[in-house]
């Protein structure tokens, strides 16, 4: 249990410092791209504008962090039950909204101190609650079939509603993106042949094109998210997709359990880590601090040389 939840923590440093660094890149990327029209008669990021945010430095090491965190993760949802491994994952809102302040120039409201004091809180009660792991190695395969058309189902989504709605739709492509990431570890936990290892059953496992398919897709509605919204607000949606459904199917179906007596602290902390999360999205919306959108135009000269805020 405890390098379950270190293993987490570790994960969640990871994801929220890669966020904001995302966030850097993403909306360097977007100014520039609004100085020489290259959004979409949409009003979304055109697929161009995300090449070039992914091509920024800062992006590149958010990416890398990303890509630790997502192993660390992984491994976490392997060692704890889904509704703690997941929201503890998830409070990278925390570290996400700290440095946004420094690295973003954003300026976090009470309301918004409250909120995430209200999720460290939920994540207190959680560890507290919470007790061994189902095993989620029974499955039947066409449980694994259902998990990568939905997986894929969910980008598809999110892809047409970003084309379609532009920056209206960026809480939606966080919260597509985190009901990814939790399509995700629930494929990590699926997975065949992960122990005893055999290669020849994990790649002919439809979950472990389900990982890949939600964690790829889930990345780019995020980077899409951090373009046209609120970075915090983005985020905080994403945490409300990454930790609902995926805690309710490993405690429904994958055999997760708090410890005896103590589900009614697992089920208050879940609710509140959950309801904090919205809060910060209800109150992160750009006008909420005078954070400029992304995508105002601004001389190019000037795009270049200000900062990312």
């Amino acid at each position: 249990m405890l390098i379950g939840l270190l293993t987490a923590v570790a994960a969640s440093v990871c994801y929220g410092t890669g966020s904001v660094l995302q966030a850097v890149g993403s909306r360097r990327a977007a100014r520039s791209h609004a100085a020489s029209s290259a959004h979409t008669q949409y009003g979304g990021p055109s697929l161009s504008s995300t090449a070039k945010a992914a091509m920024t430095w800062e992006f590149v090491v958010g990416t890398v962090l990303d890509f630790v965190g997502f192993a660390l993760g992984a491994l976490a949802a392997r060692l704890l039950p889904l509704f703690l491994s997941q929201t503890v994952i998830s409070a990278n809102l925390i570290i996400t909204a700290v440095l946004s302040i420094r690295l973003l120039g954003i300026r976090l409201t009470r309301a918004e101190w409250t909120s995430i004091g209200v999720v460290c809180v939920a994540l207190v009660l959680l560890a507290t609650a919470a007790g061994e792991e189902g095993s989620g190695h029974d499955t039947p395969i066409s449980t694994h079939w259902w998990l990568l058309a939905i997986s894929i189902a969910l980008m598809v989504l999110g892809t047409l509603a970003v084309r379609l709605l532009g920056p209206r739709a960026a809480i939606l492509a966080g919260l597509l993106s985190g009901l990814g990431f939790g399509a995700l570890g629930v494929g990590v936990r699926v997975l065949n042949g992960v122990a005893p290892f055999d290669l020849t059953v994990m790649l002919t496992d439809p979950a472990l094109y389900a990982i890949v398919t939600a964690g790829v897709g889930g990345m780019y509605l995020h980077t899409v998210a951090l373009q046209i919204g609120s970075v915090n607000g983005a985020t905080a949606a994403l945490v409300v997709g990454e930790t609902v459904l995926p805690g309710a199917i490993g405690v429904l179906w994958l055999g997760d359990a708090s410890r005896p007596g103590l589900a009614w602290m697992a089920m208050l902390g879940f609710a509140l880590a959950v309801a904090g999360a919205v809060a910060v999205a209800w109150f992160g919306a750009p006008e909420a601090h005078g954070e400029e959108p992304p995508h105002e135009e601004q001389p190019q000269q000037e795009a270049e040389l200000t900062p990312a805020r």
